[in-house]
């Protein structure tokens, strides 16, 4: 297989298990009604990585799909009139966030490579329109490593438990620089390394889909964000997040810890990173 078939492959693979997340309304690709993260649901565990109770309150009914693994808006500082771009919305937790503080004046953009969380999202911001007057989000199909996006559009650009997932992460990186205006930020929330996985955990399917097998270690992303061409980059690892994410583990996490050395858990492995940065006058 070559590499350019190895990627498409991954992708299809990612786009195959989130497509059935979003058709069966919350649920992973390991079982019924939890996330890819952990069988705690998903107010509890945004809650928990972070989001505040009063603004899960105000999403749209299935905005949540417990897909998280922290709070990038958190992060952002989002001003009023501000051009905000989510990679891989999934249903639009993170974009109806958004939106809400940029305002009328603003607009929130998410772009997902499965047709299904399109849809969802697309159906949700039908709900959100209704419930605030606000007629500012959008969704759009698309792969994070091609985003449809014109140059410079962009004033911050961010993401949830989502770049992991890419085979091409240097190239997300680099559409991250190409679309965001000079001055613009960065706010992501993802999955990374502390150490390289056991070899046979490197050979899960569900892992990957999980947000595990495909991370990378801390210090590549820090690399390919500034071999991108971002500056001012800030990482900071939170580990509390991967122990709520495991707590009250489905199927893919008791899959996760058989794979690993005797005595060990996710948790040594993995950690939960907020990187911030951003693009150069």
């Amino acid at each position: 297989m070559t590499e350019a078939q190895d990627k498409e492959s991954t992708r299809r693979t990612v786009r195959d298990a989130y497509g059935k997340i979003a058709q069966e309304s919350g649920g992973s690709c390991c079982g019924p009604k939890s996330s890819c993260c952990g069988a705690t649901a998903p107010d509890a565990l945004a809650e928990a990585l972070g989001y505040g109770e009063a603004e899960l309150g105000e999403l749209p009914e299935g905005a949540n799909l417990g897909l998280s693994c922290g709070n990038p808006t958190a992060v952002a500082s989002l001003k009023p009139g501000e051009v905000v771009v989510d990679l891989g919305s999934g249903a639009g937790l993170d974009v109806f966030i958004a939106a809400r503080k940029v305002g009328l004046s603003g607009r929130a953009i998410g772009v997902d490579m499965t047709p299904a969380m399109v849809e969802k999202a697309r159906a949700n911001a039908d709900a959100f329109r209704e419930q605030t007057g606000l007629d500012n989000v959008e969704f759009r199909l698309g792969e994070i490593e091609h985003l449809p996006l014109a140059d410079a559009s962009a004033d911050v650009v961010i993401s949830n438990c989502v770049i992991n997932l890419s085979p091409d992460k240097p190239q997300v990186w680099r559409e991250v620089a190409r679309i965001l205006r000079p001055a613009g930020r960065v706010a992501v929330s993802d999955i990374a390394l502390k150490q390289p996985l056991p070899q046979a955990l490197k050979a899960s399917v569900e892992a990957l889909v999980g947000c595990v097998v495909g991370a990378v270690l801390v210090s590549e992303t820090e690399r390919m964000a500034r071999e991108a061409g971002l500056t001012d980059i800030r990482l900071e690892e939170d580990a509390a997040a991967i122990d709520a994410m495991v707590q009250g583990s489905d199927a893919l996490y008791e899959q996760v810890t058989a794979l690993l050395p005797p005595g060990r858990k996710p948790s040594d492995f993995i950690v939960s990173i907020r990187l911030s940065a951003r693009k150069p006058e």
